[in-house]
């Protein structure tokens, strides 16, 4: 790993998950980490007027095991910025982010996300504001450039003013955003990824934490960035064949230790299903982050849909685990003999 800005955290997040609406609420993280004990997860982005006026602890809670924990946040009027930074570093987060790359209509009608690429000074002004008001780290995710921006000179401008305001992270995701003419999932998609332009971004500030998010499939795939770049963000993949984050903390982290297999990570999450039920929290809304566990591996379908169809059920409980678990599992199930 290159030189990077030691300061920025006492867990320098080599691997992350990215902040996924409707995907990375607490559940999914509280998966997520029965597979990685390393990997810095992040919430799905709250809004400022959420956080400040909002149901705090719908959302912003979170328990004590997903830690290292970061929480992104969308706004771009930097009192209120520091103010939501605040109340997230009170709540006990590791890391307050902010948003700078969703193309959202929403988002945009808010003058925040994607949009604050063509406002370098605003976001600056912003991560100024967040630095005076908490000490935990304040970062930056942003995409390359919007509509048609030359990502030349947007993704510097960008880096060299949330940097010279004390930003301690920037996470590019290496692609356009197109507010004009492209939906949000397109998005996701169309616009191509460069990272090339993000290895130019890090031969400009050797010092600087800058992490790489965008189209990253597998750790075979990505690794090799890590000669050059600080961290790896994982968004989609990580959702949908989340076996991945299995192989995070032997490969990224040096545990002497095997990959987390995925039926380790069943048994171990069991104890929060178990405690989550007993709080009156359906099974559905925690299993349905767990669907691509088995992907690719012999009765990965049966498995989703055990889950999909009887999750749903009234009363559905942990046997319902169990079940999707044996259909999985060698030996009839006998997770001893998958470990």
């Amino acid at each position: 790993m290159t030189a990077t800005n030691r300061l920025y955290s006492a867990h320098l997040p080599r691997f992350s998950v990215a902040p996924m609406m409707e995907w990375t609420d607490r559940h999914c993280r509280a998966f997520h980490r029965q597979l990685s004990r390393h990997a810095l997860l992040y919430t799905e982005m709250v809004t400022t007027g959420a956080v400040i006026h909002g149901d705090r602890q719908h959302l912003l809670g979170f328990s004590d095991s997903e830690h290292p924990i970061a929480c992104q946040l969308g706004g771009s009027d930097p009192q209120d910025m520091a103010e939501a930074a605040r109340i997230v570093a009170d709540f006990g987060y590791d890391e307050v982010n902010i948003n700078v790359g969703c193309p959202s209509d929403r988002v945009q009608s808010g003058r925040f996300g994607a949009c604050l690429m063509e406002e370098p000074a605003l976001v600056a002004a912003c991560v100024e504001a967040m630095k005076a008001a908490v000490d935990i780290p304040v970062t930056v995710k942003c995409r390359i450039g919007i509509d048609d921006q030359d990502p030349e000179v947007a993704l510097d401008a960008m880096a060299d003013a949330v940097f010279a305001a004390g930003s301690d992270a920037l996470w590019v995701h290496a692609r356009k955003a197109w507010l004009q003419g492209l939906s949000p999932k397109e998005n996701r998609d169309i616009p191509p990824l460069d990272y090339d332009r993000v290895l130019r971004l890090k031969q400009r500030f050797p010092e600087k934490f800058i992490g790489l998010n965008g189209g990253l499939q597998s750790l075979d795939q990505a690794e090799p960035y890590l000669e050059t770049l600080d961290g790896l963000m994982f968004g989609r993949a990580a959702y949908h064949t989340p076996e991945i984050l299995g192989e995070v903390d032997r490969r990224l982290y040096g545990e002497n230790a095997d990959n987390v297999s995925p039926w380790q990570a069943v048994k171990a999450h069991k104890a929060y299903l178990a405690e989550q039920l007993e709080r009156g929290v359906k099974l559905a809304h925690m299993t349905r982050h767990m669907l691509g566990l088995f992907h690719g591996r012999p009765g990965a379908r049966s498995w989703r849909r055990i889950l999909t169809v009887e999750a749903i059920k009234p009363g559905a409980g942990l046997d319902v685990v169990d079940h999707a678990l044996a259909a999985v599992s060698p030996a009839g199930g006998d997770l001893a003999a998958a470990e």
